[in-house]
């Protein structure tokens, strides 16, 4: 097992439905991320403007390192559709060490 040494993060970003794939490529080709993940079929619940909201989106999960963190924040915010897009990001503590080294090699 890998530690993880506080290098490496996984990024949720939930997108509207269609959307994930174009920003997933664009986060790839930008080498801001190893890999991202897209899950469709998402049903957000949350609070906005005042009340609750609930929508279909898709779910980015993004393997990134965290010296990359602030750039993928920009790149996001710069082409998300959502005026305040969610952007959480997780750290790796354990990994499977072929995996760590294979993100490191990757971007």
């Amino acid at each position: 097992m890998g530690k993880g040494e506080g290098k490496y993060l996984v990024v949720l970003c939930t997108v509207p439905v269609g959307k994930g794939e174009d920003l997933s490529d664009m986060i790839v080709e930008n080498k801001l991320a190893a890999c991202v993940n897209v899950v469709k079929g998402i049903k957000s619940v949350y609070w906005w403007k005042g009340k609750v909201e609930k929508d279909e989106e898709e779910l980015m999960i993004i393997k990134t390192k965290i010296e990359r963190f602030g750039e993928l924040l920009k790149f996001i915010k710069e082409n998300h559709p959502y005026s305040i897009p969610e952007i959480v990001a997780l750290p790796i503590i354990y990994g499977n060490e072929d995996y760590l080294k294979w993100l490191d090699e990757s971007i």
